[in-house]
């Protein structure tokens, strides 16, 4: 995602500019807050700590004051001993995640699982009476969207689904901007998520230890289709359409949810997607390259792109008419626009008295001949590098503060539920062939 500049356009760059300015993730108040403050401790449990939890979720719970990790369970007994290590030896295991919610220690959850288990280890936890920091995608399946708000609402408890992107300076200094008017009408969105490692493409590497003897299958299992053991499925269960939508839900998903953030968009009226296996047929059952076309009825169209061959591109291109927005990693950039008509070859072709009227028009010089004299500076746009808490650690921190506060959640479920669904459409189109599919956004249902 890196991109080299040559030396005239960094200079000019920066003379517009001024320089490449630093900003600061606005951080919740929850970081702030002692441990003795009068909201109390906050007991967590988490329900399957896999990779995403160990690297990202479990420190980022930590690092807020007042959080205490009570409890864990997973399929796999060293996940388990290895979250214990993290909360020197304070997270008690369980024999499984329903003994977990049982528990009145605990008054959040995070859920970890793998896609398919998603919808009933959440509807369970809020009908527990805990709130729910949920992993992204939040559904399996589009059906179970509803299941899950309904649950939220009926329960009272917060949900908060877990693509952090949107919790990012850097992103919510580009909503601004759009809202602002700066980028005048957006018509064009393209984004794109690429890899080229076997990590990558979800090709993990399995524990030594793991076994029959360490891993409890039918635990793995639970919803999805009867299959023989597998360690494979059980720690690379994003190649299997059994436990996960691939690249649309695990990447799509985060693409989406900025897209619908930046522009407040719901869901697209019609997607078509196209995805093959070039590279990994003998692991994936899943693409491991996949395109999209959404279109939304706010009036542009999305373009989504992502393969595990190649790590060229990457981040978002929103394209409007008087200003484009580029997001790549920690950077925002902002491209005026500086139209120039440029009509000269086809009015040459008139005769020549028409052609000198034609330019002695006002309106038509002031277009398409602008004065060179005097010389002016011309804004090259304004770029912006992110610095502070990394955008996992704000999002997380915004739940604890939605629980202390009970404020409604940065990521609810509707909005979950709809970045989601766009990505199960996707799906649903190549596996038809490529045909469109076609969403009432009114009645939140598939056209028929």
């Amino acid at each position: 995602m890196t991109t080299k500049l040559s030396r005239r356009d960094f200079l000019a760059r920066t003379a517009a500019a001024g320089a490449v300015a630093r900003m600061t993730a606005s951080a919740p108040t929850v970081f702030a807050a002692p441990p003795d403050s009068p909201s109390g401790r906050i007991g967590v449990g988490i329900i399957g700590v896999g990779a995403r939890v160990h690297s990202d979720l479990l420190p980022a719970a930590l690092a807020v004051p007042g959080v205490e990790i009570v409890g864990v369970c997973d399929a796999y007994k060293g996940r388990v001993v290895r979250a214990q290590q993290r909360t020197q030896g304070r997270a008690k295991e369980y024999a499984d995640w329903k003994a977990l919610l049982a528990d009145p220690a605990i008054d959040a959850v995070i859920v970890g699982s793998p896609d398919h288990w998603h919808k009933d280890h959440t509807v369970a936890a809020l009908n527990a009476n805990k709130d729910v920091y949920l992993e992204k995608p939040m559904t399996y399946a589009i059906e179970d969207g509803p299941v899950m708000m309904a649950a939220a609402q009926k329960s009272g408890r917060i949900l908060q689904v877990g693509s952090q992107g949107i919790s990012s300076k850097t992103q919510q200094t580009a909503r601004e901007w759009i809202r602002s008017g700066r980028l005048g009408k957006v018509t064009l969105i393209r984004a794109a998520y690429n890899r080229n490692t076997r990590s990558g493409a979800w090709l993990y590497p399995i524990p030594p230890d793991a076994s029959e003897n360490t891993v409890d299958w039918n635990a793995f299992l639970g919803p999805a289709p009867k299959r023989s053991f597998s360690l494979e499925r059980v720690f690379r269960w994003r190649c299997y359409w059994d436990y996960s939508g691939g690249l649309a839900t695990d990447l799509f998903v985060n693409l989406l949810t900025t897209i619908h953030y930046l522009l407040d968009a719901k869901m697209p009226a019609r997607v078509t997607g196209s995805g093959q296996n070039y590279r990994f047929k003998e692991t994936h059952e899943v693409p491991d390259t996949l395109n999209a076309i959404l279109e939304y009825p706010e009036g542009f169209t999305v373009t989504l792109g992502c393969t595990f061959n190649n790590e060229a591109g990457g981040g978002f291109e929103i394209l409007g008419t008087e200003a484009s927005l580029v997001l790549r990693n920690d950077r925002v950039e902002l491209r005026p626009e500086h139209p120039v008509e440029g009509n000269d070859w086809v009015v040459a072709s008139w005769p020549e008295e028409l052609e000198k009227a034609y330019y002695a028009n006002a309106k038509v010089i002031a277009e398409e001949r602008p004065s060179l004299w005097p010389p002016r500076l011309q804004s090259q746009g304004e770029t912006f590098r992110e610095v502070g808490e990394d955008s996992t650690r704000v999002h997380m921190a915004h739940f604890f503060e939605s629980i202390r506060t009970r404020s409604a959640s940065v990521e609810d479920g509707d909005q979950g539920h709809r970045a989601a669904a766009a990505a199960h459409l996707v799906n649903e189109s190549v596996k038809k062939g490529g045909r469109p599919i076609e969403w009432n956004v009114a009645k939140g249902t598939r056209k028929v």
